[in-house]
């Protein structure tokens, strides 16, 4: 097998390509592109998703009612990540990452032309699409980023943070687009929108091909010919078998959507644990390595708090925003899904003047433990935020500013800035060689068992009173900030080379 490519020292991009975006390396360019548009459908897509299932059926809708319709979407976040499992052992085992990638957006742009017809079974066959797209795409494409920068490249941290600067960019403006065709035309013109964003995604990421790091077809970690086969066998074979069973049961009547999401709830809770009891255990993982894994296990459980805050932009925040939230900012009337596309706003404003602040500070700016706390904290204070506008309310006809949903947005998107790239940073430098694309995925099973914690929590949506709701969970996100700026001295000493 070829160790040639590895995460902690990738193979060097193409010559006079190292500082040619932004004093980036220009395959830089062509993530971030492809990310630009991957998150335009996918996020456009999910800002009204959750208004698609609780709208009248009149309306083209699918008649949930609001807890269950954030449960749904909850889990289907959930099964994305999850996947992601699957899509870095792929890339490391079979695939390759450049394959791996590009597989996983043709996969998500299926997805979403499926959700354009407008039936129940094809957004359901459209929603397993993406799924599987996204599990294929989203560790790999990262963890590409990663292989552009050698470990002590001080530019690392700031590439990552160019790089979700673009991921943003797709995330402002798929809202707005999506939302528009949603609420004016239909939510099934909405979803044809997204298919089309992930195509313009897949064009530039083949004409921008020779600019990767790693792009070779071969994976860097390949199984031995006899064992590919069988792996492929097994996989074809588990997932035919998986559908079937799955088909049996929903036809009995077992299957319902309640226990559907209960199921990938404690899917999300055993896989991380095996995942880390796998890589801890393994002979291909050096004792060094599995010292760096340990302060990992607290970087994952802060990404799991800090997404189950981030994900409810896109469920209950925007239903709270449909609901009890004014759609009019100085004279001008939007669609409650725009909501969605402040966050990304925020973020692509903040994103380079954070990462020209890490510039400027180089080795005194904050240890990454501390950087991925703060945006805990961040988060569940865009939570807390929330309980002032709800308070003293005596019914929910209610109509709170504009601004307060923007606040809070504010708040989660400049925490979301300072956890994802420090954390996706710090994860292609603290993967064990043997497991890199996996360690992403493994960063993004903290995403899955956010959703999954979530499906079962928003249930409580509409039950509890929104103060409550809101002050309880962002009470709990800040405790946990807390909590892991006084274990920082212990995380500084472990997680060497990271700083």
């Amino acid at each position: 097998m070829s160790h040639s490519t590895a995460a902690t020292e990738p193979a060097q991009p193409p010559p006079g390509d190292d500082h040619a975006f932004f004093g980036q390396p220009r395959g830089l360019m062509t993530l971030s592109g492809l990310e630009v548009w991957e998150r335009f459908s996918f996020l456009g897509m999910q800002a009204i998703l959750v208004l698609f299932f609780a709208d009248t059926v009149a309306n083209g809708g699918m008649a949930m009612d609001p807890g269950t319709a954030a449960s749904v979407a909850a889990a289907y976040g959930t099964l994305v990540y999850l996947v992601s499992v699957a899509g870095g052992w792929l890339a490391d085992r079979i695939l390759g990452s450049y394959r791996a990638v590009l597989y996983g957006g043709i996969l998500i742009a299926c997805g979403h032309y499926s959700m354009a017809v407008p039936t129940d079974a094809m957004t359901w066959v459209g929603l397993g699409l993406i799924s599987a797209g996204t599990g294929l795409l989203k560790p790999n494409v990262a963890s590409m980023v990663g292989k552009l920068y050698r470990t002590a490249d001080e530019r690392r941290d700031a590439g990552f943070a160019l790089y979700y600067m673009g991921i943003n960019i797709g995330a402002f403006a798929g809202p707005l687009i999506t939302g528009w065709l949603g609420e004016h035309w239909s939510w099934h013109w909405g979803f044809s929108a997204a298919a089309i964003g992930m195509t313009f995604g897949l064009i530039q990421y083949v004409a921008g091909r020779r600019h990767l790091a790693g792009r070779k077809h071969a994976a860097e970690f390949a199984l031995a010919p006899d064992a590919m086969r069988r792996a492929v066998l097994l996989i074809v074979g588990g997932a035919v078998a998986v559908a079937l069973a799955a088909t049996a049961l929903a036809l009995a009547g077992w299957l319902t959507m309640d226990r559907f999401v209960d199921v990938l709830t404690v899917i999300s809770v055993i896989a991380p644990v095996v995942y880390f009891v796998v890589m801890f255990r393994s002979p291909r993982v050096t004792a060094e390595e599995r010292g760096r894994l340990r302060p990992y296990v607290v970087l994952f459980l802060g990404s799991v708090v800090f997404n189950f805050i981030l994900f409810q932009a896109y469920s209950t925040m925007i239903l709270l925003a449909s609901t009890n939230a004014r759609t009019e900012i100085l004279g001008f009337t939007f669609p409650a899904s725009w909501y969605a596309s402040a966050l990304g706003a925020f973020e692509v404003a903040l994103a380079p003047v954070v990462a020209a602040v890490w510039v400027k500070m180089g080795p005194r700016q904050p240890h990454a433990s501390n950087k991925i706390a703060f945006g805990v904290i961040l988060g569940g204070l865009s939570f807390l935020l929330m309980v002032l506008p709800t308070s003293g309310h005596a019914d929910d006809v209610y109509r709170m500013a504009a601004w307060w949903i923007v606040g809070s947005y504010l708040l989660l998107g400049l925490g979301d800035i300072l956890l994802e790239t420090s954390g996706m940073s710090a994860t292609t430098k603290l993967a064990p060689k043997a497991f890199a694309s996996q360690t992403m995925a493994l960063w993004f099973l903290s995403l899955a068992l956010a959703n999954g914690i979530q499906a079962q929590i928003v249930k409580l949506y509409g039950e509890v009173s929104n103060p409550a709701y809101f002050g309880v969970n962002g009470a709990i996100a800040v405790a946990a900030g807390v909590a892991m700026i006084l274990a920082a001295p212990w995380l500084k000493r472990t997680m060497h080379p990271v700083h």
